[in-house]
């Protein structure tokens, strides 16, 4: 990309999208297009095609999804799969009559299989069953990957899939009922703390492995990698380092001092046993984060207190 590349951001409201729009402008972009939910609905299939065959842009990140914890996945199942292809396969096709010349495609690594082989190779995508817990919004971004994939192959687009562990940052989600884990816990365990509160809950065992990686590094890796990767590629981009919810937990805890308990509810569920990507191959293109889980989680805790607790 050049510094005046015409550069569209589906989602720039949300964690990723915000994050790449910001690093773009940091980095000395001129001409970043973005456009809020009340200017385009981005399932209105018309209303997508005439805004990217009017602006044109050469570079689209799709960022723009529906996501959520387990029990937003469990209760909404119809909006996480409705939402996330429709939205998906509106800018794809979209950007490719339009003549867009490289979209980068944020998928996750919750549409590897519940009990897929660690850590998970690109080619493991479709070897088994995804994790009941998030089924619907799994079946929905593989489908976005094999879009990607597809019309690369019959049209010779450069159109590339970026596969991502568990996400948080700055401008996170914190809403009890829909949240992702570090947010969700660094809520509970701060509000607990204010709060005097003895101790809290957890869902789950606490044996569930995660990888993270903080929002800026994921910025970071979009904007590296969608000049580098052949169309139609699926590539995972990680840490490599897994950690389990009880530690993960532990690490908030220490990080807000908190001196209370911590309780698993081991009724609730806890979704895949283990998600730790292979990075073997982003690797080779000589990609590293930058930023520490405990950093992040302390940038993110402290952004959190500022926007939520007026500083306190």
């Amino acid at each position: 990309m050049n510094k005046d590349s015409k550069i569209y951001v589906a989602g720039h409201r949300g964690l990723v999208g915000s994050a790449i729009a910001r690093m773009l402008g940091q980095q000395g972009y001129k001409n970043i297009i973005t456009r809020a939910h009340s200017e385009l609905d981005l399932t209105r299939q018309k209303d997508v095609e005439d805004f990217l065959k009017k602006e044109k842009p050469e570079y689209v990140f799709l960022a723009a999804a529906r996501v959520g914890g387990i029990l937003a996945n469990i209760e909404r199942p119809a909006s996480f799969i409705y939402d996330n292809l429709i939205i998906q396969s509106n800018i794809i096709h979209s950007a490719y009559i339009s003549g867009v010349k490289r979209l980068l495609y944020v998928s996750s690594s919750c549409s590897y299989p519940r009990l897929c082989s660690q850590p998970m190779k690109e080619d493991y995508i479709l070897d088994g069953h995804p994790e009941p817990t998030n089924e619907y919004y799994a079946v929905a971004k593989i489908a976005g990957m094999k879009m990607v994939e597809a019309y690369s192959r019959e049209y010779g687009l450069s159109f590339i899939t970026l596969i991502f562990p568990n996400l948080f940052g700055p401008g996170d989600n914190f809403d009890m009922t829909s949240s992702h884990v570090i947010p969700a816990l660094i809520r509970k365990i701060y509000e607990a703390k204010i709060n005097s509160l003895p101790g809290i809950e957890i869902w789950g065992t606490g044996r569930a492995r995660r990888e993270f990686l903080y929002v800026d590094d994921v910025a970071d890796a979009c904007l590296y990698f969608i000049d580098k990767c052949k169309g139609g590629e699926i590539l995972n981009v990680g840490s490599g380092n897994d950690i389990t919810i009880k530690d993960l937990a532990g690490i908030v805890k220490e990080i807000a001092a908190y001196e209370g308990s911590l309780v698993f509810n081991t009724e609730k569920p806890d979704g895949m046993p283990r998600k730790l990507l292979d990075v073997s191959r982003m690797r080779e293109f000589a990609w590293r984060p930058k930023i520490s889980l405990e950093e992040g989680i302390k940038r993110t805790l402290y952004w959190y207190i500022s926007n939520y607790h007026g500083g306190d």
